[in-house]
């Protein structure tokens, strides 16, 4: 087994965070961003609800404009899972920018060696792949392959699955008005076992899975023409709070699949490469998906994504029209392969469970002292807190989540906001002393909110 070599990456635990002005943001922080806002419109909640201007990053510390020092929870958003700057990607980026950084289509050494890792490190026959630099544009490629592959044009994802910005990637998630007067004909959405907040459950209140499949079952033959191409759905659902589905139903949903002759698309943008201490999530329940779109740790911040589809199915990518502009570009597939790498030969995939181990006993200890802390999840380094105005009704408390979402980022944290769902997705390079600080932070941010809200 290899051994972890996190010291590039440490950091002196007395001088983080370290927050010296009198508010965040801080002066230079508001000057730089009422000149971007003249200019930039549509922030995320991540910046509107705490708008600092970040000028560096290392390892597992951002640094704003003002000096600010802060232990990173976000990885970006998903993204930096090896760290800021790792080493390995960094040189390797720098390498190919200096030498050739787009041939189109056209194969280049790097590129072959990292097709070539990519099919040696997953566990399944997934070796038809293409390359591209967003997660929108894997998954929606992934559809049409999934169309090409089985002669059917619908698709069903599930409730609150969260799977691009685009045409067909928007259907497949939740939309609104400003999407046009609806989802894309075709595209269909069925709810998914929460086991926090379960629809179908047993006599003894245990989640029934088999229940969530007969509805399927049922939908199918009643709302749909039958003509599904391919259910779509992430392993682990990230933008909706880090949510994970009992241990028996991917398994069973392959079945159901098989059984029917539809494909199983996973989007594992968000959840691939480490992030849950495997390169693919869905190794955790041994259960092969047909089609995998990979993104935002795969370059560790550089725009790199993937698509992967079986060997059955893979010539379908010659009837997609499947090129792009900026996938598979040299300095991409160095900083894929770079990551990769990283992740092989430091024993990373390892740490990430030993973070995840740590994060949930501390979260299970937080959940018993905290009576708004209604549920704690997680796997390796993709984590959630879900906070409830009382734990028999469950009543979603938005208001505190973005108060603790404040409250920590002012004290040095920056993190992941989800209305009452705390999301967290540290890198996993990050060394257990700092992850203790970093939870430290939340727990003090829980227990001030706590306190004004009366509990």
């Amino acid at each position: 087994m290899p051994m972890t070599s996190l010291s590039w990456a440490t950091v002196d635990l007395a001088t983080v965070p370290h927050i010296v002005t009198d508010a965040v943001p801080g002066p230079n922080s508001q000057a730089y961003n009422a000149r971007g806002m003249r200019h930039m419109i549509g922030y995320s909640s991540q910046v509107t609800l705490c708008p600092v201007v970040f000028e560096k990053g290392h390892g597992v510390t951002l640094t704003d404009v003002d000096g600010n020092v802060y232990i990173d929870f976000s990885s970006g958003i998903y993204v930096t899972t090896l760290g800021h700057c790792h080493p390995r990607v960094s040189e390797a980026v720098a390498k190919h920018a200096n030498t050739l950084m787009n041939c189109h289509d056209f194969n280049t050494p790097i590129k072959v060696e990292l097709l070539e890792k990519l099919a040696a490190i997953q566990p399944w026959d997934l070796t038809g792949m293409q390359l591209y630099d967003s997660g929108t544009t894997a998954v929606e490629a992934g559809l049409r392959v999934c169309r090409a592959a089985t002669g059917r044009q619908e698709f069903i994802s599930c409730f609150m699955d969260f799977h691009g910005k685009s045409g067909h990637a928007v259907s497949c998630g939740m939309i609104n008005s400003t999407n046009g007067p609806g989802r894309a004909q075709g595209f269909y959405m069925v709810p998914r076992p929460y086991p926090y907040r379960p629809m179908f459950t047993k006599a003894d209140g245990a989640i029934d899975t088999d229940a969530y499949l007969a509805f399927y079952d049922e939908f199918i033959n009643c709302a749909t023409t039958g003509n599904i191409a391919a259910f779509v759905l992430e392993p682990i659902q990230g933008w909706a709070g880090s949510i994970i589905p009992p241990d028996d139903f991917f398994p069973k949903l392959r079945k159901f699949c098989d059984d029917r002759g539809i494909l199983l698309m996973v989007d594992e943008v968000l959840t691939s490469m480490g992030r849950t201490g495997k390169y693919f999530c869905m190794e955790h329940w041994d259960t092969r998906p047909d089609v995998v779109t990979v993104g935002k740790g795969f370059g560790n911040g550089f725009p790199v994504t993937g698509m992967l589809v079986s060997e059955r199915y893979k010539d379908s990518i010659n009837k997609i029209s499947a090129s792009t502009s900026y996938g598979g570009n040299p300095m991409a597939c160095a900083a894929a392969l770079a990551s990769i790498e990283a992740m092989e030969q430091e024993g990373l995939l390892e740490h990430a469970l030993r973070l995840g181990d740590y994060f949930m006993a501390r979260m299970r200890a937080m959940q018993e002292a905290h009576p708004i802390i209604g549920e704690v999840r997680g796997v390796g380094c993709l984590l959630g807190i879900e906070l409830v105005k009382d734990r028999t009704t469950k009543e979603p408390f938005a208001e505190a989540g973005k108060l603790v979402y404040q409250r920590a980022f002012q004290k040095g944290l920056a993190w992941v906001p989800a209305g009452h769902i705390l999301r967290m997705s540290p890198p996993i390079v990050m060394e257990l002393e700092i992850a203790a600080k970093g939870m430290d932070i939340i727990e003090e941010s829980i227990t001030e909110v706590e306190r004004e809200y009366g509990y």
